[in-house]
């Protein structure tokens, strides 16, 4: 069978695969320490799951509007308002399946053939891969250890051209954690402001998994011009624990948000009815949970980092958000593959490839597990680093 010529060019997901892989290993009885999935270890807090089952005990089970049931969206917009000093009305949000749903809903919604998107490198697995499936082609910017891989404003403007429609801005990130400060996403506000044909989706899925005083701030807050070309994406997944239960969001200029509906109402509809209520508990109730899981986060961060960084060849920033590690192994003069194979064949650890992310001197590991196989894990690497 000859498969539709969009999907010529597009790659599978190397995280999700090498984590399946990992899986079945573990399944068939093999003790793997797996660093592969960004998925946090905790159970989705309790007071999340009792709103889910309140709302299955009083049927709400139907069908709610494509766009998300209204008490969500508040929720949402109370939330952009009380943490990011954002306003948005209802219908500048959409809730979706996941904020990986809002960002592929948003790229099939405003780019054509002949768009580009500035992405800069290392990316997020998707980024790229949404961009082609909309036809448009992917523009990556190189960021460098030195920058703490981060897209610098010179580089920004380098990049920009006639044909630029969208620039993706993921803060703090996948797959590196680094946060930008607010002076430099300042510092790129000032740069898109001088061309108002581009838009920007900010990626803000990790905003509450912050470490050693850093800040988040979102560039929609910066000038009314960066508040109407920002989509902001966000979710449930990572904050809260909630990565199976598929909640997400995006906010942003009503026509498009009318558009992303559309291609929702003729995709999935709405998302699960009764997770939507769970959503608006994990807003509107107390986040102790959040800081309980950020402070453990925390902990993880410092073990596994003192752990990579004392072993020969391994350099690595320290990551001020999420809970990855993007260490590079240049030194061992191996793709990042060929690395990741032999370490998950040998010695049973899972890590990811940085060519998913687009640098293949790289390697991720998240520190989303718990302390003992961090420890385990980081003696195995040592032990296969010293063979190399």
């Amino acid at each position: 069978m000859q498969l539709a010529k969009r999907l010529r060019n597009i790659q599978p997901s190397l995280t999700l695969a090498i984590d399946a892989k990992a899986k079945a290993m573990k399944a068939s009885g093999i003790d793997v320490c797996s660093f592969s999935a960004g998925e946090p270890d905790f159970d989705t807090p309790d007071h999340i799951k009792a709103a889910a089952k309140l709302a299955l005990d009083q049927g709400k089970t139907r069908y709610t509007a494509a766009a998300g049931i209204p008490e969500l969206k508040q929720a949402i917009a109370a939330k952009l308002l009380r943490d990011n000093q954002l306003t948005y009305k209802p219908e500048q949000i959409i809730v979706t399946n996941g904020g990986k749903h809002s960002l592929y809903n948003l790229m099939m919604a405003i780019l054509d053939e002949e768009d580009e998107v500035i992405i800069p490198v290392p990316f997020w697995v998707s980024y790229p891969e949404m961009a082609k499936l909309a036809e448009a082609t992917p523009v990556f910017v190189i960021t460098t250890e030195e920058t703490g891989y981060k897209i610098t404003p010179e580089q920004l403007e380098a990049a920009i051209n006639p044909k630029t429609k969208l620039f993706v801005l993921n803060s703090p990130s996948n797959p590196t954690g680094m946060v930008y400060s607010p002076a430099e996403i300042h510092a790129l506000a000032e740069v898109l402001e001088r061309h108002p044909h581009v838009y920007i989706v900010s990626d803000e899925i990790y905003e509450k998994i912050l470490y050693d005083g850093a800040s988040h701030i979102s560039i929609a807050s910066v000038s009314p011009a960066m508040y109407d070309r920002t989509l902001i994406s966000s979710g449930f997944a990572k904050a809260y624990s909630m990565t199976g239960w598929r909640v997400g969001y995006l906010a942003g200029a009503p026509d498009i948000i009318k558009a992303a509906t559309i291609i929702q109402g003729h995709s999935t509809s709405n998302i699960c009815t009764f997770a939507q209520y769970g959503a608006v508990i994990a807003l509107n109730d107390s986040q102790e949970c959040v800081e309980t899981m950020r402070k453990a986060f925390a902990e993880r961060r410092d073990v596994m980092y003192d752990l990579l960084t004392s072993i020969p060849g391994i350099t690595c920033p320290k990551p001020d958000g999420a809970f990855y590690l993007f260490p590079s192994i240049k030194s061992f003069g191996m793709p990042s593959l060929d690395f990741c194979d032999k370490l998950l064949e040998e010695f049973q650890v899972a890590v990811i490839p940085g060519i998913a992310f687009g640098l293949d001197h790289c390697i991720r590991l998240s520190y989303a597990t718990n302390l003992e196989t961090i420890r385990e894990g980081c003696d195995r690497i040592r032990q296969f680093a010293a063979k190399l």
